[in-house]
This record gives structure tokens, C-alpha cells and sequence, in this order.
């Protein structure tokens, strides 16, 4: 019972531990929520990438075919009947093949952030926890990595196995996993000797359970920032690579691919290389302005 100053008395209210947990939980939820809402940026971010996910996605139900071909109906202006963003130089609708080229970016730049993550983040905590010739060997392979010219490596691997998906996602992949090693290897060296890793060592807690369940948790912060803002920089590398003729095979739409085509037809066709050039810059933007928001969300020096 608790009474105010007046003499009345008014009972207390008790929460449950449960309810009270509930409560916090849909404060947080709520939280961010909000937090996002008053973020223009970071909302603009979200809303473009949720423009060209689903485009990608839905590609298939308005275009079958984005290579059907029309020279009757070549370089027409965008705004023409049945082609709101015109036509290539092979009658091919613009609007078609930016859709399908949507898929390319983001389905290499997923997977092969996965795979160099997965790499980077086991060899950073091999690296930071057990030190010694581990450690300078880890640190040999990233600087020889880090040395080695990209475009070198792309030409030969693809020289051998030959133009697709599946190679542009495995050499973009496997030569991406430095960040992540460094940074996971950095903070492991940290970590290793805190009070709580000590702690589970004296108990007789596995190596392995001490580097997934004790050390990992407290990167999962920084490799989440990082895996953002590689997406945005494969994204780029993957145009780059098929601006080259390096990227996926020529019946495959990208946005590179047309970027290069249309950079021959630019004195009579505008909009060829301008759209996929916007596609590329705004789906850039916004994977940076999500980055952005999720450094600020996820690091607590910066909630201050």
C-alpha cells in the first residue's frame, strides 16, 4: 500500500517480471521504429531497396522474356507506347532489362558477401585468439590478397573456367574476406584475455564454444556495418566487372552489361547507358544510407 501526502490511500500496482519484459520489448520495437521514421535518409534507403527487391522479384511476371527483340521498334524514345522507358538499339524493352538486371547485383552481392564473411570472420578468430605462426601466416595470405591485382585474378579464373553467375559470386567471394579478418581479428585480440573468456577457460569451456558463443556475439556489431557497406561495394565491382565483358554471360541482363552497350549507342540513344547508370547509383546510395543508419543503431557510442 502507498498513500499520498493528502492521507489517501492508494494500492500499489505490481507488475509482473513477464508483463514488464513485454512492455520493454514493444518500447524497443517501437523504438527503432520511430528512429527510423525520423531518419529521412535511412527511410529513403529502405524504400529504394525495397523498390528494387521487388522489382527483381516480380520481373518474371510482366517480362517474360528480356531479350525479345524488335528492330522494328529499335531506340525508341522512353515514353513511347509499351515502352515507358524506351527501347536498346535491338528493340529490347529498357524497362524489362533493368528489372531482370536487378537480379544479377544483388543476388552476387548476398552470396558472395556470405561466403567472404563466413571466410573472414573464421580466419579473424583464428587469428586474434591464438596468435603466434597462425597469426603471421592469416596476416601473410591477407597482405599477398590485398596485393594482388583483382582484375588479374578475374581475367585468369575466368579465362579457365569460363563467363557465369556462379564464378562471378565464387571470385568475388573468395577475395573479399580481408575486412572481415582484420576487423574480427582485432577485436579478438581484445576479448581474448576479458575477465568472462578467463573465466570460461578455468571452467574448461572448448575453444570452440569460447570463439561462437563467447567471442563472436560481441562482433556481430561490426561485421553486421561491414557486410552492409560491402553489399553496396560489390554491387559496384559486379557492374564494373560486366562493364568489362568479365561479369555474367552476354544473355544474362545486367546493369554493367548495358551500362557498356549503351555507352556505344550514346550519341543517338540517351537513355541507354543513363537508366542502368541511375539504377546503379540509387541502389548504391541506398545500401550506404542503410549502412549509415545501422552504424548508428547498432553502436552505442554513437546513441550518447
Amino acid at each position: 500500500m502507498s498513500s499520498t501526502q493528502q492521507g489517501q490511500v492508494i494500492p500499489a500496482v505490481i507488475i509482473p517480471a513477464e508483463s514488464s519484459r513485454e512492455i520493454s520489448g514493444v518500447r524497443k520495437r517501437k523504438s527503432w521504429r520511430y528512429r527510423l521514421l525520423r531518419n529521412p535518409p535511412a527511410l529513403s534507403g529502405v524504400i529504394i531497396l525495397v523498390a528494387v527487391v521487388l522489382m527483381a522479384a516480380t520481373a518474371p511476371l510482366f517480362w517474360p522474356d528480356p531479350n525479345a527483340q524488335s528492330l522494328i521498334d529499335a531506340r525508341l524514345p522512353p515514353g513511347s507506347p509499351d515502352h515507358v522507358l524506351g527501347t536498346d538499339d535491338l528493340g529490347r524493352d529498357m524497362l524489362a532489362r533493368l528489372a531482370y538486371g536487378a537480379q544479377v547485383p544483388l543476388l552476387v552481392s548476398l552470396a558472395a558477401v556470405i561466403i567472404s564473411g563466413t571466410m573472414g570472420v573464421l580466419l579473424g578468430l583464428v587469428s586474434g585468439y591464438f596468435g603466434g605462426w597462425l597469426d603471421d601466416l592469416i596476416s601473410w595470405l591477407a597482405n599477398v590478397q590485398l596485393a594482388f591485382p583483382f582484375i588479374l585474378l578475374s581475367i585468369a579464373v575466368i579465362a579457365v573456367i569460363g563467363q557465369g553467375t556462379l564464378t562471378l559470386i565464387a571470385v568475388i567471394g573468395l577475395t573479399s574476406w580481408v575486412v572481415y579478418s582484420r576487423v574480427v581479428r582485432g577485436e579478438t585480440l581484445a576479448l581474448r584475455e576479458r575477465e568472462f573468456i578467463e573465466a570460461a577457460r578455468a571452467l574448461g569451456v572448448s575453444t570452440s564454444r569460447i570463439l561462437l558463443r563467447h567471442i563472436l556475439p560481441n562482433v556481430i556489431t561490426s561485421l553486421t556495418v561491414i557486410a552492409t557497406f560491402e553489399v553496396a561495394r560489390i554491387i559496384i565491382l559486379e557492374s564494373a566487372l560486366s562493364f568489362l565483358s568479365l561479369g555474367v554471360d552476354a544473355k544474362t541482363p545486367s546493369w554493367g552489361e548495358m551500362l557498356a552497350r549503351g555507352q556505344q549507342q550514346l550519341s543517338v540513344a540517351w537513355w541507354m547507358p543513363t537508366f542502368p547508370g541511375i539504377a546503379i547509383m540509387f541502389t548504391v546510395l541506398a545500401v550506404n544510407l542503410v549502412g549509415d543508419w545501422l552504424r548508428e543503431e547498432l553502436d552505442p557510442r554513437l546513441q550518447l
